[in-house]
């Protein structure tokens, strides 16, 4: 019984101690020299994320329009313009009501004026798509367009989004993975004294390159 407990005992202590050996060995986000904010003027701070969604938006837009050109698209170039608009407007209030509603609904109650400071973070996916979705609806029936055959074209260009996105995530030292003690584990400010998974240029690979590849042989 007695080695059973020292066993037992030093199994516990190696779970303990396990993360700072993780941590010691590991690569340090702070040693990568990124930071979230590009540069600052005054009070003016532009950051990769907001690059990340810009870029997303653009290259979507493009792509769209090549889309567009192709026999049996369910609309014209005339329409992508104010496609792109409500789409962007979805995503952006979609996004930001989604996160304050899902995520942190007690804080923006009692702060119910830092839901418009956008520059400080705070995105839904799930609430962008929905925004993005109800946009493209008010595009169709003020066009008499099908509106699921749009989602078909829009959906062709999300990766670009998504893989922008996941690399502002990576910048940004946010929605890290789980505890790991694989070679190219990451040490986050935020993830506490553990090495992680860079689990951001995972989603970005997969839902990002992977994704359009897919979508874009099988389309």
């Amino acid at each position: 019984m007695r080695r059973r407990s020292l066993r037992g005992k030093s199994k516990i202590v190696s779970a303990l101690l396990s993360p700072a050996i993780d941590a010691a060995n590991a690569i340090h986000w702070t040693d990568l020299y990124v930071h979230p904010i590009i540069f600052t003027i005054g009070p003016f701070s532009l950051r990769w994320y907001s690059l990340a969604y810009l870029a997303g938006i653009l290259i979507g837009w493009w792509y769209l329009l090549k889309l567009i050109d192709r026999p049996g698209a369910p609309m014209a170039r005339r329409h992508a313009d104010d496609l792109v608009f409500y789409a962007t407007l979805g995503i952006i209030l979609g996004g930001r009501l989604g996160y304050v509603l899902f995520y942190r609904p007690e804080y923006y109650w009692l702060n119910p004026t830092e839901i418009f400071k956008l520059w400080d973070g705070g995105m839904s996916f799930h609430g962008g798509v929905i925004g993005t979705s109800l946009g493209i609806l008010w595009l169709a029936r003020k066009n008499g367009l099908n509106w699921l055959r749009i989602h078909d074209y829009v959906a062709c260009c999300v990766p670009f989004g998504l893989f922008f996105g996941r690399l502002a995530n990576f910048v940004n030292g946010e929605l890290w993975g789980k505890k790991t003690d694989v070679a190219w584990a990451i040490v986050f400010p935020t993830g506490g004294d553990v090495a992680r998974h860079p689990s951001q240029l995972y989603e970005a690979g997969l839902e990002g390159l992977l994704l359009f590849a897919h979508l874009w042989f099988f389309f």
